[in-house]
């Protein structure tokens, strides 16, 4: 068995930007740019994982398919978890968890990601991206992950460390993190059957939690460097960026 999964976990009860999910980009709700990204990448079966009606409703109407989950989950992942347990399990042995505030990830690299994972060994992949503007390295909303080696090509290293701020790091080696996850079935039920770990908390980064207990996360470069949407600010620039695309 060999089938890929791309779960988006997504919820209205973001603390930094209320109802983002819902929150329109050219007149089309964010959730829905991406769940049309991971639906071009054809690299299996898309579904919303939500605890909300609105969102599910809205996933719906645009043909989309879609799964109301528990609302307490303490990480996306989870949430993850539970759809693929009520939807997938036995049928899936790679599980993508895409973060629902990616509406420019290019397709090709959600299928750059699963060539990776289908290729090496390893229980969570990711992606990153060079930093090219310096500013990121101080700001709180950017996912940083810290290498041992430089990234180039089809490269699928081990991530040394996550982190939003950092202070006496080595800039050369520290790239932009990007919100894809790709799980295997196995590293996806041993990780939500672990206690959210110290870092976990303090970061807010549930990556750390695999880190923590030793799970293997690899990442890969990404030809492109996809927007996260973290406030009001950010959803104009992307706005601005995808109407010139």
């Amino acid at each position: 068995m060999k089938n890929t999964a791309i779960i988006i976990p997504t919820r209205l009860g973001a603390k930094r930007f209320p109802n983002k999910p819902l929150a329109k980009i050219n007149g089309v709700p964010m959730i829905i740019h991406v769940l049309n990204r991971a639906q071009e990448s054809k690299v299996g079966e898309v579904l919303v994982a939500t605890p909300d009606n609105e969102i599910f409703q809205v996933v719906k109407e645009n043909g989309g398919k879609a799964i109301l989950t528990k609302p307490d989950h303490p990480s996306g992942s989870d949430r993850v978890y539970e759809a693929y347990t009520k939807e997938l399990k036995n049928n899936v042995d790679l599980i993508f968890n895409l973060q629902g505030d990616l509406p420019n990830l290019k397709s090709n690299s959600i299928l750059k990601l699963e060539k990776l994972m289908r290729s090496n060994d390893c229980d969570i992949g990711t992606l990153a991206s060079p930093i090219v503007d310096k500013d990121e390295i101080a700001d709180m909303n950017v996912v940083k992950v810290e290498m041992d080696e430089i990234l180039k090509g089809d490269d699928f290293f081990k991530a040394k460390d996550f982190f939003r701020i950092k202070k006496d790091s080595n800039h050369e080696k520290i790239y932009h993190h990007i919100g894809i996850y790709a799980f295997t079935n196995i590293a996806l039920t041993k990780y939500v059957k672990l206690a959210r770990s110290k870092l976990e908390i303090q970061r807010n980064l549930e990556q750390m939690r695999a880190l923590e207990n030793n799970l293997i996360i690899k990442v890969g470069l990404s030809d492109s460097l996809p927007l996260g949407v973290d406030s009001e600010k950010d959803l104009e620039k992307i706005s601005n960026e995808m109407k010139l695309a």
